[in-house]
C-alpha cells in the first residue's frame, strides 16, 4: 500500500539540498550552508552522498584564489526527487482522506 521511501532522501538535511537544487541552475557551497543553515562538514558530508548516488554533480572550480563548489541536480537525482515526493504524497493522502 505504501511505496517506500528513498533512505537516500529521508535525511532532513539532503532533503533540503535536493529541494533547493531543484529549483536553481546549480548553487555554490556558500549558499547552500546559508539556506540549510548546515555546518561546513556536515553539509559537505550529506554532498558528498548525494553526489556518490549520482543525484548531483559537484564541480570544484577557483574564484580568484579561493575554491568554489558548484553542485547541480542530475536527471537520475530529478527523478528521485519527484518519486520520493510522490510516494509521500501517497502517505498524506490515506492519512487525510480516511475511507477513500
Amino acid at each position: 500500500m505504501f511505496e517506500e521511501l528513498d533512505p537516500l532522501l529521508h535525511s532532513q538535511l539532503r532533503l533540503a539540498v535536493m529541494s533547493l537544487l531543484i529549483s536553481v541552475e546549480e548553487a555554490d557551497f556558500a549558499y547552500l550552508k546559508t539556506e540549510t543553515n548546515a555546518t561546513s562538514g556536515n553539509l559537505s558530508v550529506q554532498i558528498d552522498k548525494l553526489n556518490e548516488a549520482g543525484y548531483i554533480e559537484v564541480k570544484k572550480t577557483f574564484q580568484g584564489k579561493m575554491p568554489r563548489t558548484l553542485c547541480k541536480i542530475t536527471s537520475k537525482g530529478i527523478d528521485a526527487f519527484d518519486a520520493y515526493v510522490n510516494n509521500l504524497r501517497s502517505y498524506i493522502n490515506v492519512k487525510t482522506n480516511p475511507g477513500q
